[in-house]
């Protein structure tokens, strides 16, 4: 009998390496160069409000949150936030943008077991620059018949990828960090999800969990993947 599963997606940010610590570091950077103009609290808040509505615009990554933390500069600043402050978002974007890439626990070992008996596709969303050298810089690249960096993560997005990268939605699973994008939208393509939470999670990013799905599951670890998937499909 051949196997239920044939193809497996994973996330790339928090889910095989690091990435919202980056950005939680920056916007704390970025809160107190505004110091003197709003409490951390309201310059974190009214920065949430203005990437959700530039989303539509610059999409999700480090150059739109960089485009976002400038406009919220300028809105709490009422226009007269000094150059020199501009000059330092401006930087920390860019550092951001070459921080080394920091793979998570058991990311390469899950890889190498699943590796040459499914097919393995990278399905991310950001800045296609920025995903390319993360994937590239963290030597995980190889493992993947097929890397997708999508604008956004739907359930027409996941159809679309696992009829063209494998057997259908029917018989494929999503793994990732996020419910909102990896997982409540590949379970309504008709494809499993693994939701292997991160303790950092974007506001933008949070959903409920599809708990009354017989396709959902819930690991505290990637290192369980290995085994879940053979309980699913041995």
């Amino acid at each position: 009998m051949g196997r239920h599963l044939t193809t497996i997606g994973f996330d790339a940010d928090d889910t095989l390496w690091q990435n919202e610590q980056f950005f939680r570091l920056t916007e704390a950077r970025f809160a107190a160069l505004l110091a003197d103009h709003a409490s951390p609290e309201a310059i974190s808040g009214r920065l949430l409000e203005v990437e959700r509505r530039n989303l539509q615009f610059y999409g999700y990554g480090i150059k739109g949150f960089t485009l976002s933390m400038i406009e919220t500069a300028l809105t709490l600043t009422g226009g007269n936030v000094p150059a020199i402050a501009i000059a330092e978002i401006l930087a920390a974007g860019r550092e951001m943008l070459t921080h080394p890439v920091e793979t998570l626990p058991h990311a390469r070992e899950t890889l190498e077991q699943l590796n040459g008996t499914y097919r393995l596709v990278l399905i991310t969303k950001g800045d296609l620059f920025d995903q390319e050298r993360k994937l590239a810089q963290s030597g995980l690249g190889d493992f993947f018949t097929a890397v997708e960096i999508v604008s956004e993560k739907s359930p027409a997005t996941y159809r679309t990828i696992f009829a063209r990268h494998g057997d259908g939605a029917g018989h494929s699973m999503m793994v990732g960090n996020s419910l909102k994008s990896d997982i409540v939208p590949a379970i309504e393509a008709g494809s499993w999800g693994v939701h292997i939470p991160h303790a950092l999670t974007w506001a933008l990013e949070h959903s409920e969990p599809p708990a009354d799905s017989s396709r959902f599951r819930q690991l505290d670890s990637l290192g369980l993947l290995y085994s879940l998937i053979m309980k699913i499909d041995g």
